[in-house]
């Protein structure tokens, strides 16, 4: 599941007639809108549903909002995901294969997409409540996210982490040090190539 981490979950949303807190929001947005372009490192685990720790992995990442992003990992296997305006590219470098999948209006809300996203769709597609002065929590209203709940650790006025509770009760654990802000990020950034000699899947919808 750690391969596919941003593209796979599917989940059912319980919530529809919640109604959310203005302020709450308000907190979020303004909290978001520091990352217009931030890179920096994550620390991952996945966990069962019986809690029993089934993998860890880490690496970089980088997001250009509010279309960009990509998702490196470099230990202990090496993967690469990147998003842009048209398509999913996911890059598996020890099985030499890439896929390709059309961004849809459901896959651009991918997790770490969160919080370099569009402000206006997380209102629409999320009932967010800040839990405590250092938390919220974002629960999808509508199927198809591709997550039960996910929930925002902020430290200092900036991203700590994020905790992503699938339908199955399992959750992966992700920690963010080293962020940037300051950084200057265009869409060359984000232009990927197959490599040479990887085996290539397309998918058209």
């Amino acid at each position: 599941m750690t391969k596919y981490l941003f593209a796979a979950w599917l989940s059912i949303a319980p919530l529809l007639s919640m109604a959310q807190s203005s302020a709450d929001v308000n907190a979020l947005l303004v909290l978001l809108e520091q990352f217009e372009h931030v890179q920096g490192s994550f620390s991952q685990r996945q966990f069962g549903q019986d809690k029993i720790l089934l993998t860890e992995s880490s690496g970089e990442f980088r997001v250009l909002r509010p279309s960009y992003f990509a998702w490196e990992v470099l230990s202990p296997d090496q993967q690469l995901i990147i998003v842009g305006p048209e398509f999913i590219w996911h890059y598996d470098r020890d099985l030499e294969t890439v896929t390709r999948r059309p961004v849809t209006d459901d896959a651009e809300m991918v997790p770490l997409k969160i919080f370099g996203g569009d402000a206006e769709k997380l209102q629409e597609k999320f009932h967010i409540v800040r839990q405590s002065e250092d938390v919220f929590v974002l629960t999808p209203l509508s199927e198809g996210v591709g997550f039960k709940q996910l929930t925002l650790y902020v430290d200092q006025a900036q991203l700590g982490g994020m905790k992503i509770e699938d339908n199955l009760d399992q959750f992966v654990d992700i920690k963010f040090t080293d962020l940037d802000a300051d950084v200057e990020l265009s869409s060359a950034d984000f232009a990927f190539t197959p490599p040479p000699g990887t085996d290539l899947f397309y998918y058209d919808q």
